[in-house]
């Protein structure tokens, strides 16, 4: 997502994770588990409630320290890095962001920027650039003067990912970021993360609930159960009508989405059962 000259490749960046454990007081949540996201494309993790999702995209960002393994960027260790290094590479917006109270969103969007800022240094034309771009990509110049706490929850997640594309990293990270969004909405957030993906090389990782929609927009999904991967690949290989059953406890028919070619999950519930 970093402006690069167009004659110029931008660079690639590598995340992975390693022999991973992480827990949260004496409940572990995942245990040995390894995963290497793919530069360059869209990659999902999908998977019940409870099964370490968000876990896993918390110590991937380097929020929450693992019990033993290791979260490497471009190869070497992320606790090792400075973290203006590390929120120059890479981007994340958590579940449930808090704001501090009475910011405007225009101030809010404006701090995806301080990675990019010397100390006391005047904001610079790209700065400007980067938070009007975050800011008509989500939709949401119109509510720059507004403070967040007045917003709907809609509107305040789509600011939420205006200050995370306004930091400009190469890797993204986003969990559940269409929560609270009117499926219009959800469409136009997925339909700019695949921008981003195909303009800019943008590696981007997601939580997301919706499977089909997880299906649909994703290179890659990473299917998880019980704190351990249970799938990763292409959406086609992944989403079996087993695999749902094993995941989700959820007896379904997988037919292609005519939309897009990609498989989709059609429940089947108590009262369809043939």
């Amino acid at each position: 997502m970093t402006a690069h000259d167009s004659a110029t490749a931008p660079p690639v960046h590598t995340l992975a994770a390693r022999s991973l454990r992480l827990s949260y007081g004496d409940r572990v949540v995942v245990d040995d588990l390894d995963v290497a996201v793919h530069p360059g494309l869209i990659t999902s993790v999908v998977g019940a409630n409870g099964c370490g999702k968000s876990t896993l995209l918390r110590a991937l960002s380097r929020l929450l320290a693992p019990d033993s393994g290791i979260v490497l960027l471009d190869g070497a260790d992320i606790a090792a890095r400075r973290s203006r290094d590390v929120a120059r590479v890479l981007g994340l917006l958590p579940q449930s962001p808090i704001a501090p109270e009475g910011i405007t969103v225009g101030d809010l969007v404006g701090r995806g920027r301080h990675p990019h800022q010397r100390a006391f240094a005047r904001w610079t034309a790209d700065d400007y650039a980067a938070v009007a771009h975050a800011l008509d990509a989500t939709g949401t110049a119109d509510l720059i003067d507004r403070p967040v706490d007045e917003l709907s929850g809609g509107q305040r997640q789509r600011v939420w990912i205006a200050m995370a594309l306004a930091q400009e990293t190469d890797i993204l990270l986003l969990d559940e970021p269409t929560t609270f969004l009117d499926v219009a909405h959800q469409v136009e957030v997925l339909d700019l993360l695949t921008d981003l993906r195909d303009e800019h090389g943008t590696t981007i990782v997601l939580v997301l609930h919706d499977l089909n929609l997880a299906a649909r927009y994703s290179d890659r999904l990473i299917a998880m159960r019980g704190g351990r991967v249970h799938a990763q690949g292409a959406p086609d290989d992944v989403v079996t009508e087993g695999l749902v059953a094993d995941v989700f406890g959820l007896d379904s028919v997988v037919m292609s989405d005519p939309v897009s070619g990609k498989p989709a999950v059609m429940p089947r519930g108590r009262h369809h059962v043939r």
